[in-house]
């Protein structure tokens, strides 16, 4: 149905509703059921056969299976039954790899599928009577909305009232300017989309006012669902690490089909057996490139960002973990963050009078104050019992709870003196206006910043005035100012002009917002952590500087400015003072952007707190962009790289503890995987070369490679996060992965692997006196010594200092890891991976062996730490 040719009346009366007590919930009920969740249709998600065909996509897993067909094709030309186990186990090995592949990636869509479900947006509805805040996607046609500047608009709707409201709806209509709407407009039927200004469309969002709107259409009835723009359209694209680690192994393939090359041929020249040499090449070639690697990175970036979740932080984009461990500036705003979001009235002043403190008990003037005050306000609160909700900006709902608190209830004063109209606050003029009909007079009552209001009034004692703005301040109280007029007429439209001036100053009220207990200690961790945490607040220079103060991130020698001043400064000049900045105050918007480009001019990576409409543009320029879940627009959102739950500065510091703690277990994966990968590769090529025999055979090598190595690997990306990661300066932006002798390191850890498998493969073969005793041992000390390894690479310190067995997912990884080397070794599967029975002494040896690496690494830790000191 066209709603917007329609009148608001009509509208309602077909949705069945009520604009004042919107729908029971007993009709909610049944219009769910009848028009299902307000969402678009997803992308259709692949299945599990899919993702278990794309894990045959690496070259080398095709090889492979190449290589296993070939030699099933030799096996059936000769004959010869036994010469089937090897092709089959391949395969059985391979596909095995596939179902963990499949497991991996589900675990991680379901992770990404809950960060989703959690970052759904909210929407501000009239039912039974009473304003509710519920997820969107519960919204049925006939629900009563209300909208604001920085709001997502959750379904089509038709304006019941509308004041000054302006919609970004250039996802649906391509306009780039925001189009200006209008409740009491009716539209020709055929109007197109752009010019049905009574509606408002899913998708887009508020830039300015505030409306009441009747849904008409949800789900894919409405606009955006017609042209099926689906929700799906995340980034799917790799993170900068996932495309260096893609494009390492396609290094390391080169290295691997050269090194493979080199031992066919030299196999050949020493008469091996073509297939059996051909086998063990392919299955070096495989075990030299890490093919789990992305998928392992994936899954411990998951459970991160899933860890992340506990503590508050919603990631919305994968690639924000790996740039949270290189966050070197928190620019935090105050309010909220940095303090309790508790906003109390304290102390009121009337003009001409003393400041008195605010109770049940205050003059008749002060009550006038806050009851102008209070009809000036969009904040409301909900009293349940004990439990009182703030809904609306945390300044007014105090104003209006103070008021409450004394007995004055806003939805009575608004019965009274009824709102004729309003001009909403925004941060460029720092006002806020409203008309009431108070005794059958039409009164317009402004609240905003003192130092606005001052310019615009005709009438006040402004010198008491700003002593006592300026005692509130020191004292760190939020002021505003109150002021009025009287008119005769109601303009048709309502400006700042013909509202805001020639202004009744009245007074000012003094509010306070403590410092979160939390917050002080988390800037002693920033500093240590070699992060500079920089406060951006909209409040009065006075007030910011003695948070900052108290808190310890105004320390001697740094500065303070407002927005005025810095406006007054060019680029160049910010760059040379930015440094020694630590507190701006009556920032803009448009500031904010300035102060993140100034830092990442001078190298730094910046995170940015926002929460407004307004601040999108800068927490899409910051390096990593934190919306504030509880004071946050939906708009600030959607251009966030993470929302904090809890609006705390706190969360943001944890979050790049956790950040660095996810970037280092990477690295520990990566460095234990290739570690490995190298050690085979050596081995087989130096004994080819050495001796001309292959001291691991193709199956051997694919089980360490692709059975035992992977569960410790994933289990080392679980690892806590270390005690001493907030200690360390932050990495640089655009560190490698091999970064602090992490590339070196991986060939020594290489080369230890080789040596020790080799001294095995020779004194198993000279004691027993054939190959397979070798390749027994061998294989024996390869498989369990990369297994004990994990356990190395926990931590750069000691495993006597973290507790050796703290970990409890890698005991469990190492368990199964062990328990399938011996399977091989001691049952009859043995004779199928072409391993034999060793003597007592043989075994003793190779226990011994298995060991070595942890001797060594305790031993190259307590040089390191001795050298360190």
């Amino acid at each position: 149905m066209l709603f917007h040719s329609k009148t608001k009346e009509e509208t309602l009366s077909v949705l069945k509703t009520d604009e004042k007590s919107g729908l029971s919930s007993a009709c909610v009920e049944r219009l769910l059921n009848e028009y299902g969740e307000n969402k678009l249709k997803e992308k259709k998600k692949k299945t599990a056969f899919q993702k278990f065909a794309e894990q045959f996509k690496d070259v080398m897993i095709l090889m492979l299976i190449a290589a296993a067909a070939i030699s099933f094709g030799v096996a059936i030309v000769e004959g010869n039954p036994k010469e089937f186990f090897e092709p089959a186990l391949i395969l059985l090995i391979v596909v095995l790899n596939a179902i963990m592949g499949v497991v991996q990636e589900s675990k991680a869509e379901k992770a990404l599928d809950a960060l989703k479900n959690m970052s759904a947006p909210h929407a501000r509805v009239i039912r039974d009577g009473e304003e509710k805040i519920i997820d969107a996607s519960l919204l049925v046609p006939g629900d009563i909305i209300r909208l604001e500047a920085g709001d997502f608009v959750p379904a089509d709707a038709r304006l019941i009232h509308s004041v000054s409201l302006k919609s970004e709806e250039s996802a649906l209509t391509g306009e780039s300017v925001p189009s200006e709407k209008d409740s009491e407009a009716i539209i020709d039927e055929n109007a197109p989309l752009g010019d049905r200004s009574n509606m408002v469309f899913s998708g887009c969002s508020i830039t300015y006012g505030t409306a009441v709107a009747v849904v008409c259409a949800t789900g894919m009835d409405t606009e955006m669902g017609k042209i099926a723009n689906l929700l799906d359209n995340e980034e799917s694209g790799q993170t900068p690490l996932q495309q260096k680690l893609a494009s390492l192994g396609k290094y390391l393939g080169v290295i691997a089909v050269i090194a493979c090359a080199i031992i066919f041929v030299v196999g050949i020249a020493n008469n091996i057996p073509a297939m059996e040499i051909f086998m063990t090449a392919v299955s070096l070639a495989v075990s030299a490139i890490p093919e789990g690697l992305p998928a392992i990175v994936t899954i411990v970036l998951s459970i991160g960002v899933q860890r992340m979740v506990k503590k508050n932080a919603l990631i919305r984009r994968l690639p924000a973990v790996e740039t949270l461990g290189s966050a070197s500036i928190i620019c935090s705003d105050k309010t909220g963050t940095l303090t309790m979001n508790q906003m109390t009235l304290v102390k009121a002043y009337t003009d001409g009078n003393e400041t008195e403190n605010i109770s049940e008990n205050v003059t008749d003037k002060a009550r006038q104050l806050i009851t102008y005050a209070t009809l000036c306000c969009d904040g409301s609160i909900v009293v349940n019992g004990d439990e009182v909700t703030h809904i609306g900006d945390p300044t007014e709902t105090a104003i209006v709870y103070a008021a409450h608190n004394m007995g004055i209830s806003k939805d009575n004063l608004l019965e009274q003196y009824p709102r004729l109209g309003e001009i909403p606050f925004d941060s460029d003029r720092k006002l806020m206006s409203t008309i009431n009909k108070i005794d059958g007079k039409n009164i317009v009552i402004v609240k905003g910043a003192f130092d606005v209001i001052e310019t615009r009034s005709i009438s006040g004692d402004f010198e008491k005035a700003k002593e006592i703005n300026r005692e509130m301040s020191e004292n760190a109280l939020r002021v505003l100012a109150i002021a009025y007029k009287e008119i005769d007429v109601i303009p048709e439209n309502l400006t700042s002009e013909n509202l805001e001036t020639d202004l009744i100053f009245m007074g000012l009220v003094g509010m306070i917002d403590p410092p979160r207990p939390e917050a002080k200690a988390a800037v002693e961790v920033c500093k240590k952590a070699g992060i500079k945490p920089v406060m951006i607040t909209g409040d009065h220079i006075i007030t910011a500087s003695a948070i900052a103060r108290e808190l310890g991130i105004l320390n001697d020698g740094d500065k303070a400015i407002t927005g005025a001043e810095l406006d007054k400064m060019t680029d160049s000049e910010l760059d040379k003072v930015v440094e020694n900045i630590s507190v701006y105050a009556r920032v803009s918007p448009e500031n904010k952007i300035r102060i993140v480009k100034a830092w990442q001019r001078r190298g730094q990576v910046v995170s940015m707190t926002g929460d407004g409409v307004n601040d999108a543009p800068a927490l899409k320029a910051a390096d990593i962009g934190c919306a504030m879940g509880i004071t946050g627009t939906d708009v600030a959102k959607g251009a966030a790289d993470m929302t904090l739950t809890d609006d705390n500065f706190a969360t943001i510091v944890d979050a790049v503890r956790e950040g660095r703690g996810i970037y280092a277990n990477i690295k520990k994966t990566i460095g234990f995987l290739l570690g490995t990968n190298i050690g085979e590769v050596i081995t087989v090529f130096v004994a080819m070369l050495l001796w001309h025999k292959t001291p691991l055979l193709s199956m051997q090598l694919l089980w360490i490679n692709l059975v035992t190595d992977s569960l410790p690997a994933i289990a080392l990306g679980m690892e806590a996060v270390e005690s001493d990661v907030m200690d360390k300066k932050p990495k640089p932006k655009n560190e490698g992965i091999f970064a602090h002798g992490l590339g070196i390191k991986v060939v020594l850890w290489g080369a230890m692997f080789a040596a020790m498998t080799l001294f095995a493969f020779y004194i198993g073969e000279s004691r027993m006196g054939k190959l397979e005793g070798g390749q027994t041992m061998a294989f024996m000390v390869l498989a369990l010594s990369q297994t004990i390894h994990s356990y190395n690479m926990r931590s750069e310190h000691s495993l006597f200092k973290i507790g050796m067995f703290t970990n409890k997912t890698l005991n469990g990884a190492v368990l199964i890891s062990v328990l399938l080397v011996l399977l091989v070794l001691f049952t009859p599967l043995k004779s199928a991976f072409g391993l034999v029975y060793l003597t007592k002494e043989l075994y003793l040896i190779a226990v011994g062996l298995v060991f070595v690496p942890l001797i060594i690494m305790e031993i190259a830790k307590l040089i390191s730490y001795i050298f360190k000191k």
